[in-house]
């Protein structure tokens, strides 16, 4: 599956996003940590701490990642939710992060 990449996000402290009231993690899609074990790499399970950030997404879901469709800790998207983002963390998405891509980039430029 291809990763696919929003237009903006920005990093919280995961501390600062625990003090959603209706706050709850899907832990199994936290993203593993790489380690070396008899000379391979593998994927080791870990916990999220709250030394952790977490990625607030354009679209108000918040991912382990930077990716929009990967590791998604978050989505249960609600008005309330959205008012914490704006109010509570001052998430504001930016302009450019409003504007619609072109169906077809080539038809675009002509």
């Amino acid at each position: 599956m291809a990763k696919t990449m929003g237009r903006y996000c920005k990093a919280y402290p995961i501390t600062r996003l625990r003090a959603y009231p209706a706050w709850s993690e899907k832990s199994e899609n936290v993203r593993p940590d790489k380690q070396i074990v008899d000379g391979k790499e593998v994927d080791v399970p870990r916990e999220l701490t709250d030394e952790d950030h977490l990625y607030l997404q354009q679209n108000y879901v918040v991912t382990d990642g930077i990716f929009l469709d990967e590791n998604v800790i978050f989505d249960d998207v609600t008005p309330e939710w959205r008012e914490f983002c704006e109010k509570e963390l001052e998430f504001e998405i930016p302009d450019y992060a409003l504007e619609e891509e072109p169906a077809d980039a080539d038809a675009a430029a002509s």
